[in-house]
């Protein structure tokens, strides 16, 4: 048996660039991990199937889930002979702008390479997680990072200056595919090298002054909530708020404990689902 923590990250930038050839689009991003995780447990089985467990009842257990897939990948390219049971204890919302899904997936390429003792570095297997996502190579990895390319071109940076953050997700789900589709890229300043610069200088401000995500326009079109979540935050004292990824999970950071408690409870009163959690970077 072996175990892996899967933790969600949040943007702290979003640059879209253009749209490249292969359809996808070109992005700059830095992301962070926070302390919000699923846990996996990973088993291996005398016969060749790959068993997905979890008392989550939104969370695919067949084919469709990313860490189906990634076992796949993993013992079709290393030729294991056996199968694994994964039970995965769900506690990042689904469909919301955090990686969960993604978070799961990297989580089962280290599981199966400690499993197996295939020996494998990180950046190995997050090379391999490219074939199947763009966020899964940073989520291998972990930490703080700038992503480039689709996201799978990592640059590892240091951890941002202690912070408290508080999430909220309103009930709805998003599909990142129909919000790139509705984008615009390339008509925003980026600005994930003056974040990058911000987190190598421990600037505080400086990283809550660059906080960007372009596709929060396109999400905060098609759903007022997320706009209404948004304003609630600021009203309510984070020092800067944001959407994470396509969303609809909306961020506000604050330096102090006693003010993540004031947000959470602010925040409590307009939207079911909120947690109150600690950058990790």
């Amino acid at each position: 048996m072996h175990y892996e923590i899967a933790p969600a990250k949040i943007n702290l930038t979003l640059d879209t660039l253009y749209k490249r050839d292969d359809g996808y689009h070109e992005v700059s991003m830095v992301m962070t991990t926070v302390d919000l995780n699923d846990n996996l447990s990973f088993e291996k089985r005398n016969d060749r199937k790959i068993i997905i467990e979890s008392d989550h009842q939104f969370v695919p257990t067949d084919r469709r889930n990313l860490a189906y897939q990634a076992a796949q990948l993993m013992m079709r390219r290393y030729k294991i002979k056996t199968g694994v049971t994964i039970n995965i204890d769900k506690h990042i919302p689904i469909a919301a702008g955090l990686a969960g899904g993604s978070a799961d997936a990297a989580a089962t390429f280290r599981g199966m390479n400690a499993l197996y003792n295939l020996g494998l570095e990180l950046d190995e297997l997050a090379e391999l997680s490219a074939e199947l996502g763009s966020d899964i190579p940073f989520c291998v990895y972990g930490g703080t990072a700038l992503a480039t390319g689709r996201g799978e071109i990592i640059e590892r940076l240091p951890r941002p200056p202690h912070a408290w953050v508080v999430l909220a997700k309103p009930s709805i789900s998003v599909s990142t595919k129909t919000i790139y589709g509705a984008l615009k890229p390339g008509k925003n300043e980026p600005a994930s090298g003056v974040m990058k610069d911000a987190i190598a200088d421990g600037d505080y401000d400086k990283i809550i002054s660059t906080l960007k995500n372009d596709l929060e326009e396109v999400t905060v079109r098609k759903y007022p909530q997320v706009r209404k979540l948004l304003g609630n935050m600021n009203d309510s004292g984070s020092d800067g708020a944001l959407m994470s990824g396509s969303g609809p999970t909306v961020f506000g950071i604050v330096r102090k404990e006693h003010q993540s408690v004031h947000l959470y409870n602010a925040m409590k009163g307009c939207c079911a689902e909120v947690y109150r959690i600690r950058l990790l970077g």
